[in-house]
């Protein structure tokens, strides 16, 4: 069953779910895109705990992604979740006008959310981060989550930076990936008030328990494909069980490793594939997980109770 909004999330937060599940982009072995694959991903991971779906996020290889295929893979995945669960699409990019545009367009295409990356490569200022946060703010009602993820983009968004984009009404949160505790109680510390509410959703699972002890909502997962109930199980516990939750955290931290022992989502479209889900390979310039990884994360997958599907 899918997630229920958290106790005392509201507004527009409320459209994003606890789980969020930063969904692989299921590709032929000719690199098409497989839209039929991609509508049973999304059912799958429905099914077994997630209760936003985020398509063309990075996890799905959204800088590989061409024309209209972010519109499609969107069209598919809600058409496949029906009212079980919410769609977040990622817009993010390093051109802010490009950024601006998918964001506009994101909800004539039905799109519950946005999610948007900081810029990439061309690591610019605090001040040009806002400026490009803010931009794509304005060009949508739909809620807005920031990503912050240092290390994949070599710039970090400051906690004033995120108490100042904060204000906006829409924006809602931040998928918090940059790996520092303190800097997430912080931020929260930081954004209470916010006119719209401000939340983190931890982006990196092996945090997931630790920035739900300083104040996070939720989770924006790569494991949630393959630990999915367990995910949301730690999360309802937490509240009331905080040992039964740091169990089933622990329990998790090897499947959360293993899937990066080589480049994401290399690892976890290995294993999708090899239990029979849709994955496919990934584009170039990412490239098949080595035999032995792929391994890897089934053996840890399969310790915590995992079964091939189907």
């Amino acid at each position: 069953m899918a997630s229920e909004t958290p106790v005392g999330q509201s507004g527009l937060g409320g459209a994003i779910a606890p789980v969020v599940t930063a969904m692989i982009t299921p590709f032929t072995n000719e690199l098409d895109l497989d839209l039929e694959g991609a509508a049973r991903l999304a059912s799958y991971l429905v099914e077994r705990g997630t209760g936003t779906v985020l398509a063309n996020g990075t996890t799905g290889e959204s800088p590989t992604m061409h024309d209209e295929e972010p519109w499609k893979l969107l069209h598919t995945v809600k058409e496949a979740v029906g009212d079980r669960a919410t769609v977040m699409v990622g817009t993010g990019s390093n051109d802010t006008a490009k950024t601006v545009a998918a964001t506009r367009r994101a909800a004539d295409e039905g799109a519950d959310a946005v999610l948007v990356v900081t810029p990439y490569y061309n690591r610019p200022s605090q001040r040009g981060m806002a400026e490009h946060f803010r931009a794509a703010a304005e060009a949508t009602d739909l809620p807005v989550m920031l990503y912050d993820v240092p290390g994949r983009t070599g710039t970090e968004l400051w906690t004033s930076t995120l108490a100042d984009l904060a204000q906006i009404e829409n924006v809602i949160g931040v998928k918090d990936a940059a790996g520092n505790v303190a800097k997430t109680a912080e931020t929260i510390s930081a954004t209470r008030g916010a006119p719209g509410g401000f939340e983190v959703w931890c982006g990196a699972d092996e945090l997931n328990l630790p920035l739900l002890s300083v104040g996070a909502v939720g989770v924006v997962s790569v494991a949630a494909h393959l630990v999915g109930p367990q995910i949301a199980q730690m999360i309802e516990l937490f509240p009331t069980d905080p040992s039964a939750a740091r169990e089933l955290h622990l329990e998790c931290m090897p499947v959360h490793r293993s899937m990066f022992f080589e480049p994401s989502p290399g690892p976890l479209k290995g294993a999708l594939s090899a239990v029979g889900l849709p994955a496919g390979p990934p584009r170039p310039p990412m490239i098949e997980a080595l035999d032995e990884t792929v391994d890897a994360v089934l053996e840890a997958w399969r310790r915590v109770g995992g079964e091939d599907p189907t």
